[in-house]
């Protein structure tokens, strides 16, 4: 796994009325500092990436569907840079994952429906000075395969 990236396992707590999941608390072991929260709906086969902060952890829990994550260290003297990683969160997989500085990250959603992704960023959005650097989700220096697998 990439340095610094780590996940927490989400339960939900199920009864006749339905089921509450906490997403994140600011007691987790995981929890750096809170930003804002967004919710972005995604459709089936889109892949928003790639694209990462310098300023700035992701926090992203999947509430409805399914996505296929990819993350690729891009940090100067990392031990681990240029590493990626593949990772699924959603209804099958209920974790939250932390994405810290400097780590590019992108997503597909996968399945027929829609996704819901919930993100928890540590730093406010600024539309003056965004804290986002891009690039494009079929770029030759991320070898990352968006297309489903047979493994």
């Amino acid at each position: 796994m990439i340095q610094g990236v780590e996940s927490k396992q989400l339960a939900r707590h199920a009864d006749e009325r339905g089921f509450l999941m906490e997403l994140l608390r600011s007691d987790d072991s995981i929890f750096t500092k809170f930003g804002q929260c967004y919710v972005a709906m995604n459709y089936p086969g889109v892949v928003r990436a790639w694209h990462w902060h310098e300023k700035q952890d992701d926090f992203f829990v999947v509430v409805k569907g399914m996505i296929k994550v990819g993350l690729c260290d891009m940090r100067e003297g990392s031990p681990t840079r240029g590493e990626v990683n593949e990772l699924y969160l959603g209804e099958n997989n209920n974790i939250l994952l932390k994405i810290p500085v400097g780590v590019a990250h992108g997503y597909k959603t996968i399945g027929v429906e829609p996704s819901l992704l919930i993100n928890f960023p540590s730093k406010a959005y600024s539309r003056e000075e965004p804290d986002e650097y891009r690039l494009p989700w079929n770029t030759d220096q991320i070898p990352f395969n968006w297309e489903i697998e047979f493994k």
